[in-house]
């Protein structure tokens, strides 16, 4: 109870926290929303991709004394693109197209900080996120990106459903599945900058995949499942930020273990997908089996 006190006290008292709360609930709604995209499209590993890929544009922009958003927006989109030309123009499979352009970029990426030297480049942060040391112009910009990538969900909700559920069925409609996948990209590489702050590139994938998964065990209809997964990024970003502040551990590893201990309830415990109630279930079945 102290803890809760103590940590409410500071909130109160420290603009500072009151901009990570912001931001980290900002975080945890796009991850949540647009992850269920991702997990519904079996696109968990282009998550990992352009998470990965974002950073030599960090370094860049750095270098350029420019917004890292910007430097890893557009990292981000060209890696994207460069995946989708490699796998449509050759023998090589989108998953291999995405192994090779993540490790290559990421590499770039370590490349670049290392020949930063006696710079003030934060390798830690880059990778691991500290929401604690997000400025007002970064929450502004997540913001921002949170709204654009609501807005194009809502927008081009159907085409996008319809595409994630039925391609065959999309094709036939007439919809242009292509643009809608790289509309997807777009968004994904916009939730992945804005979510380097919080929980940083090595963890950002987590973000993504762990609430949507979470929620995919709870509910069978997708648009619950999107405001489940949203609900979920929420708790993890709040609790994390709490566990952070009063523990003093690093803010992004808090945030995504609380997603992590979310997911491992709902599959222990979630009434339909739960291990624990299928356990329960089995006996009566084979009763019933052999009656």
């Amino acid at each position: 109870m102290e803890n809760i006190e103590s940590f409410l006290y500071q909130l109160a008292n420290y603009p500072y926290l009151q901009t990570a709360l912001y931001t980290s609930i900002l975080v945890g709604i796009i991850c949540g929303v647009i992850g269920c995209f991702i997990i519904m499209r079996g696109m968990a590993l282009m998550g990992d991709a352009i998470s990965h890929a974002v950073l030599p544009g960090v370094v860049l922009a750095y270098m350029l004394g420019v917004n890292f958003f910007i430097g890893a927006v557009i990292a981000g989109v060209l890696t994207a693109l460069a995946i989708g030309f490699i796998s449509q123009n050759s023998r090589i499979k989108e998953d291999s197209a995405i192994g090779i352009m993540f490790t290559a970029m990421f590499a770039v990426g370590v490349i670049m900080i290392t020949s930063l030297d006696g710079t003030t480049v934060d390798l830690w942060h880059i990778l691991f996120g500290n929401v604690l040391a997000v400025s007002r112009t970064d929450l502004y910009f997540t913001l921002g990106i949170g709204l654009f990538v609501i807005l194009a969900i809502l927008i081009f909700y159907r085409p996008l459903l319809l595409s994630t559920f039925d391609e065959t069925m999309a094709k036939a409609s007439g919809l242009p599945v292509k643009w809608i996948h790289y509309l997807l990209m777009l968004l994904l590489s916009f939730v992945t900058v804005a979510s380097l702050q919080t929980v940083g590139i090595i963890l950002v994938v987590a973000m993504l995949i762990t609430p949507g998964a979470t929620a995919y065990l709870l509910t069978e209809r997708f648009s619950i499942m999107l405001l489940l997964a949203a609900l979920i990024g929420v708790i993890s970003g709040i609790v994390g930020l709490y566990l952070s502040v009063i523990y003093n551990v690093s803010s992004g590893g808090s945030i995504v273990v609380t997603a992590s201990g979310i997911f491992a309830v709902a599959f222990l415990f979630s009434p339909k997908q739960g291990l624990v109630f299928k356990l329960l279930r089995k006996p009566k079945e084979e009763d019933q089996q052999a009656a």
